[in-house]
C-alpha cells in the first residue's frame, strides 16, 4: 500500500518514519513548502520529496495521504485528497470547527473513502491498560476523574500555535487529547465548564465535563508553559479502588485497592512504551482498517465531538457560563 505524508513537520515527520518501516506499506513520498524540510525527511527515510501537494499526486499513485499540516488547512486538504479517490489520514485534532468536521465527513463518505484522525492517546500502551481495567470493574463504578497534560508551549517554536484563531489554543490543540480518551470511557458530554487564562507563551485551562449516561465527574488541566518537562497524569477514583498513572514518577501503572476490596494492596503493572510505539500502532491499525474495512478505535464521528467538546468548554471560559451538549439519541439540551 501507497502512503504519501503531506506536512513534514514534527509530526509529519513521526508518520513517515512510522510508514518507512511498516510491513507491506511503501512511504512512496513526502511533502511540504519547505523544500529544505522535505528534502531532509525525504533523504532520512529513503523516499522522494515535494513542495507542490498537485505535483506530488500527478506523479504518484497513493493509497492513502495522511494530513500532517497546520490544523487550518485539515478540511482543505481532506477535501482534496477525498476528491481524488484517496484515504485520509488526519492528525487531530480533525478540523477548527464541527461545521468543518461534519463536511469532511460527508465528503469522504460521498466519495467511497475511509477517514481517520489521530488521536493518539487511545494507542498509548498505558491508556489502553487503564481502559481495560475501567472496563472490567476492576476499581467498581468511577465517581471522580483528574487528568492532566503539560508542557512548553509550542508557539515558541512555530508560531501559529500562538495565534489561538488557527491552533485553537491549549484546548483544542492539547486538551482534546483527554477530552477523546474520557467520551471513550464515558459517553457522550452533556455539560462542560471551564477556566482558561492566556498570556504571552502561557496558556491554562482547566475544564469539568460531565455526561449523559454516566454519573463520573471528570476534570480536566492542560497548561503551554509548564517549565518543567512534558507530563501527563491520570486518576480514577471509584467505588472499590484508584488507578493512577504519572508519566513524571514511573512507567507503570499503579493499582491500589481500598481496604474493603484488597486490603490495601497495590500492584505495579510494568509498561514498556519504548519499544510499543503507539504512534505507529495507531498508523498501523488505521491500515490494517482500510484493508479489512473494520471501523477504527477512533472513529470520525469520534474527532467531530471532540472538537464540538473543545469548543464548547471554550465557549464557557469566554462567557463564564455552564455550557450543555446534545446527547448522539437527540437529547433535549
Amino acid at each position: 500500500m501507497k502512503v504519501v505524508v503531506l506536512g513534514c513537520g514534527t509530526m509529519g515527520y513521526v508518520h513517515a518514519a512510522a510508514f518507512s518501516k511498516m510491513p507491506g506499506v511503501t512511504l512512496a513520498a513526502v511533502c511540504d513548502i519547505d523544500e529544505e524540510r522535505a528534502e531532509r525527511v525525504a533523504s532520512s527515510l529513503g523516499t522522494t520529496s515535494y513542495t507542490s501537494f498537485e505535483e506530488m499526486m500527478d506523479a504518484v499513485d497513493a493509497d492513502v495521504v495522511s494530513v500532517a499540516l497546520p490544523t487550518p488547512f485539515h478540511k482543505e486538504y481532506v477535501l482534496k485528497v477525498a476528491a481524488l479517490g484517496k484515504h485520509v489520514i488526519c492528525e487531530k485534532p480533525i478540523a477548527p470547527t464541527a461545521e468543518d468536521a461534519k463536511e469532511m465527513i460527508a465528503a469522504c463518505r460521498a466519495q467511497g473513502v475511509r477517514l481517520f484522525v489521530g488521536h493518539v492517546v487511545r494507542f498509548f500502551p498505558e491508556y489502553v491498560d487503564l481502559s481495560k481495567r475501567i472496563e472490567s470493574g476492576a476499581i467498581g463504578t468511577v465517581g471522580v476523574a483528574n487528568a492532566k497534560r503539560i508542557g512548553s508551549h509550542p508557539g515558541d517554536h512555530s508560531s501559529w500555535y500562538a495565534d489561538k484563531e488557527a491552533s485553537g489554543g491549549v484546548i483544542m490543540d492539547l486538551m482534546i487529547h483527554d477530552i477523546d480518551y474520557m467520551r471513550s470511557l464515558f459517553g457522550d458530554v452533556k455539560s462542560v465548564y471551564a477556566l482558561n487564562r492566556t498570556e504571552p507563551s502561557l496558556d491554562y485551562a482547566l475544564v469539568t465535563l460531565r455526561f449523559h449516561n454516566h454519573s463520573a465527574i471528570v476534570h480536566l488541566e492542560s497548561h503551554w508553559g509548564y517549565p518543567g518537562a512534558f507530563t501527563t497524569a491520570v486518576d480514577f477514583a471509584g467505588t472499590s479502588g484508584v488507578l493512577q498513572y504519572d508519566s513524571s514518577k514511573a512507567k507503570s501503572l499503579q493499582v491500589r485497592r481500598t481496604e474493603a476490596a484488597a486490603a490495601e494492596k497495590s500492584v505495579q503493572v510494568p509498561q514498556s512504551p519504548s519499544y510499543r510505539d503507539p504512534y505507529f500502532i495507531e498508523l498501523a491499525h488505521f491500515i490494517d482498517c482500510i484493508r479489512s474495512g473494520v471501523e477504527p478505535i477512533v472513529t470520525a464521528e469520534d474527532a467531530k465531538k471532540a472538537v464540538e467538546v473543545a469548543r464548547a468548554a471554550m465557549e464557557s471560559a469566554a462567557t463564564g457560563q455552564l455550557i450543555r451538549l446534545q446527547s448522539t439519541t437527540g437529547e433535549a439540551r
